[in-house]
């Protein structure tokens, strides 16, 4: 007994990009008996799959996603462009054509950088060995350093700024000028870049 499942609109817009693209690539006799009922060319599929792929390669998505994104651009395409002006998408003209290609790839793209940068570690990698707290020990080094470095009204200044406090508030804080404020600032920094060696 077979069961069919409920498929959406964008699951059949898949399978119809992945059967065009399959037909037109594999059987040149089919797509120019295809051409007659405005279906794209297979030179036009073939050479936006070349793109595709030269694409995600200068983005540097890995090679195993490659097939999958162009077929995502294919069905955007399928959606949003004629068929017959599939040919048109790489020429260097600005046609609207052109520019929905290139949307198509930049958001195939980013959709992917994007889901690398969340993907879940897999659970076969090694167990990590725990990072040291090292802000923590950055911070106790600032401020050892301040505390030998810089004078009280200085400190003042850079704790004052390190809580968020702008120029001009601090300013009228200390009972001084914005002009001064910003000079200590400066003075106070150089000191603790030079006392860690970064100038």
């Amino acid at each position: 007994m077979t069961r069919y499942l409920p498929t959406t609109r964008s699951s059949r817009n898949v399978m119809v990009a992945m059967v065009l693209g399959t037909a037109l690539a594999t059987s040149p006799a089919r797509a120019a008996a295809s051409t007659a009922t405005a279906a794209p060319s297979s030179k036009a599929v073939t050479d936006i799959s070349k793109y595709c792929q030269t694409c995600w390669r200068n983005a540097r998505l890995p090679a195993d996603r490659w097939q999958d994104c162009t077929q995502a651009v294919f069905v955007r395409l399928l959606e949003r462009v004629e068929a017959d002006k599939w040919g048109t998408v790489l020429v260097d003209s600005e046609t609207d054509e052109r520019r929905e290609f290139l949307r198509a790839i930049d958001a195939v793209k980013k959709r992917t950088q994007r889901a690398r940068k969340f993907a879940a570690l897999s659970p076969d990698l090694p167990d990590r060995q725990p990072v040291a707290n090292t802000t923590r020990d950055d911070r106790d080094a600032v401020a050892k350093a301040a505390a030998e470095q810089l004078s009280p009204r200085q400190r003042r200044i850079l704790e004052l700024t390190a809580d968020g406090w702008p120029v001009p508030e601090i300013a009228a804080e200390l009972a001084t000028t914005v002009e001064r404020v910003s000079d200590e600032k400066y003075k106070a920094i150089r000191k603790l870049q030079h006392h860690f060696g970064n100038v």
